[in-house]
């Protein structure tokens, strides 16, 4: 009889395993938590990991009808949060005057990949099932996503298998370094969370702030290479507060990472020939005759210097002295 009983639960505990094994591309499932993590009723609690700090957070999404609720909570220190209703995002920040924009996308630490286009991503990213782990105690799927080009950053995703929600998200750089973590410590799937969040709308908010369209211009300078997929955004012009530089500046993204360019007149205080990283972030400067060029973004070091050396001015006299200076730099080099 005791012989019976264990064989029984063996079987039974080999049901799961041999159900959550069938056989399913690295893109379905992605699609997969694509499509969960936009219809879903859920509350997340999880902390982002960095070099040198922890974050927790609190994200709970909903979708009611064709209108869908968020709420992201920063857990320690100040109270900051981010909410979303419909198109309309409301920053709570510390210091800084409550604000609402108008905006399909939360610009917060949320877990990678939430909203993301698998499909268009597929492009410029190859996915990769790397099998089956335990995270946030729940039985997952871990997803390599990698670029092609190797000229970005790659992601590690678990993803479970019961609700197909991201649990953790690992961004590693091509050395294969583990620069930050997203680590879900927690989570729920409840419709209850539907009636909760659509309380937001009887909520006074920040009026939205309506921003001056900008008619689309050109500039006297073009980045020449970009990492494949990459698409340029507005271009921007202003004036720096602290030293009332005119300053350019163009943000290019693939849909996952980004980075923008910046422009400048180059004085005394320009960084020449700067690269620093912390974390995800790199910054590389370069001096190029009398302009400051600088790319700023969640990309590999090489690839920065890469795009920065790239930077071709339409001016004559400016592109002049581009040339010059970037043939003395090429034959330092």
């Amino acid at each position: 009889m005791k012989k019976l009983l264990i064989s029984a639960l063996t079987l039974f505990s080999l049901i799961p395993m041999q159900a959550s094994t069938e056989e399913i591309s690295a893109e379905a499932l992605l699609h997969q938590m694509n499509h969960a993590s936009q219809h879903l009723n859920y509350e997340l609690s999880y902390i982002l990991i960095k070099k040198n700090s922890i974050e927790p957070l609190r994200y709970i999404h909903a979708k009611n009808q064709d209108m869908v609720y968020a709420h992201l909570v920063y857990l320690s220190g100040p109270i900051r949060e981010v909410i979303r209703r419909g198109k309309e995002i409301s920053y709570v920040e510390p210091g800084v005057e409550p604000f609402s924009i108008e905006s399909g996308n939360m610009v917060a630490p949320l877990i990678p990949m939430l909203d993301s286009n698998i499909q268009e991503l597929s492009e410029f990213y190859d996915f990769v099932l790397m099998g089956r782990a335990r995270e946030a105690g729940a039985a997952s799927q871990v997803v390599r996503v990698v670029p092609k080009d190797g000229q970005r950053y790659s992601y590690v995703m678990w993803i479970d298998e019961k609700s197909k929600l991201p649990l953790r998200a690992d961004l590693v750089d091509r050395d294969g370094e583990v620069l930050e973590q997203y680590r879900t410590i927690s989570y729920a799937v409840n419709e209850r969370i539907a009636e909760v969040l659509s309380q937001l709308d009887d909520i006074k908010l920040p009026n939205v702030i309506t921003m001056p369209k900008q008619e689309p211009t050109e500039s006297f300078w073009n980045v020449k290479w970009v990492p494949s997929g990459f698409k340029a955004l507005n271009l921007n012009r202003y004036k720096m507060e602290t030293t009332q530089k005119d300053v350019e500046s163009q943000m290019f993204s693939d849909g996952l990472f980004s980075f923008s360019v910046y422009v400048s007149e180059s004085d005394d205080f320009s960084l020449k020939n700067q690269l620093v990283r912390h974390g995800r972030r790199t910054l590389q400067s370069l001096v190029v005759g009398k302009r400051e060029i600088t790319v700023v973004g969640d990309i590999p070091p090489a690839t920065a210097a890469q795009i920065a050396k790239s930077v071709k001015f339409n001016v004559p006299s400016i592109t002049s002295e581009a040339n010059v200076a970037l043939k003395e730099e090429e034959s330092v080099e």
